[in-house]
């Protein structure tokens, strides 16, 4: 197995939007740009998935959403509210880089008027060996039916602080479990529930370590 070294560059795409000559929109989306002089044609493609993805959004951002913006900020003036511009964020943490595996996360912030903006996260690990998306049941040795395996862990995090959570915790965790919700660390595999999957706001995008073992593989170890 070779011992890579993954470097990243930040790339950035941001604007301030008016209309009126007011500002009414405001973005800042950052995506990584990843070298390396080991698997280069798996990280062009990667590089290329990421940009095109921003680039997406971008167009997304600067036609339907400004378009909103523009109508909320006319609603404003003609009944002499304030307004407050609309905002898009986007940001990355790469959790894991390490042999062939790299393991990141994108939190996705739109402000809409309101009380509060929202927030969507994005999950990806890679094996760059073959450029292929882990997925979460690879990640599972022992027959072990993964799914049951990390509900329960989860429900036992979540039972040691309940008043962050919906009562009926137990059964939003099972009915809004997707097996994409998850990012690779050095400690293990973290799996995440969305804004209002089962908290509340105020608890944010609730995070569970689902430890390595021997049944739990740490994903360099399916490096060749």
């Amino acid at each position: 197995m070779q011992n890579s070294i993954i470097t990243e560059k930040n790339m950035i795409v941001e604007e301030s939007m008016a209309y009126d000559g007011e500002t009414v929109l405001v973005y800042r989306i950052e995506y990584p740009q990843f070298y390396s002089s080991f698997y280069i044609m798996t990280l062009s493609d990667i590089n290329d998935f990421f940009k095109t993805r921003a680039l997406e959004y971008k167009d997304y951002i600067t036609t339907e959403l400004y378009n909103m913006a523009v109508e909320q900020y006319k609603y404003s003036v003609e009944n002499d509210f304030p307004m407050i511009p609309y905002g898009a964020y986007v940001n990355h943490q790469i959790t894991y880089n390490s042999g062939c595996i790299l393991s990141l996360y994108f939190d996705q912030y739109v402000f809409m008027g309101g009380a509060h903006g929202n927030t969507v996260r994005y999950a990806y690990t890679f094996n760059l060996q073959n450029g292929y998306k882990v997925k979460l049941n690879q990640l599972f040795g022992c027959y072990l039916d993964f799914k049951n395996y990390i509900l329960r862990i989860v429900k036992e995090q979540i039972s040691k602080q309940p008043e962050l959570y919906f009562e009926n915790y137990e059964s939003l965790a099972t009915e809004t479990f997707d097996a994409k919700n998850f990012y690779c660390t050095p400690e293990g595999i973290v799996f995440f529930y969305m804004q209002y999957d089962i908290a509340p706001y105020s608890s944010g995008i609730r995070e569970f370590l689902i430890p390595y073992n021997e049944c739990v593989i740490d994903p360099i170890k399916l490096c060749s």
